[in-house]
């Protein structure tokens, strides 16, 4: 997933919310988080490996 790509979340607290990625990032322990906006402004973060493409 790379910043702009719209992405539907699959698992996880967010499940079944949408949007665009709008910031990656890799943790020291190797999990890869994104912050999704939400077309309403809303952002949330989670796991990149709990979304895919739209």
């Amino acid at each position: 997933m790379q910043n702009g790509d719209a992405c539907l979340v699959i698992a996880g607290v967010h499940k079944g919310k949408a949007g665009r990625v709008e910031d990656r990032h890799v943790s020291k322990g190797g999990d890869v988080t994104i912050t999704v906006r939400q077309t309403d402004g809303t952002r949330f973060k989670t796991l990149e490996r709990s979304v895919v493409p739209a």
